[in-house]
């Protein structure tokens, strides 16, 4: 995970908070996190980027419509920059 810009860290973690999220579904997601609009030639072009890593799946779910789920490796990326950042943050929150 160590190779991934924030805004994709942020897509992986959105992904991985809901059931088999579709783009737009994502989009929205992050237009209230960032409060701005994403705009779609950024948003796709990272998504596709997180499928090449093998870290996201992508799945049809109409002609239209792709959905997106975590493979297994990502939710591996995901637990291990969970416990690097409780090596460093972990007692903020405890606090």
């Amino acid at each position: 995970m160590y190779d991934l810009t924030g805004f994709q860290r942020d897509l992986l973690y959105t992904i991985a908070g809901q059931d088999k999220p579709h783009g737009l579904a994502i989009k929205d997601e992050l237009d209230q996190y960032y409060e701005k609009e994403i705009h779609h030639g950024r948003l796709y072009p990272n998504l596709d980027t997180l499928v090449d890593k093998g870290l996201v799946e992508k799945g049809t779910a109409d002609r239209r419509t792709n959905f997106y789920t975590l493979t297994p490796r990502g939710r591996r990326e995901i637990e291990a920059r969970r416990e690097w950042e409780n090596q460093y943050a972990g007692d903020l929150l405890e606090a």
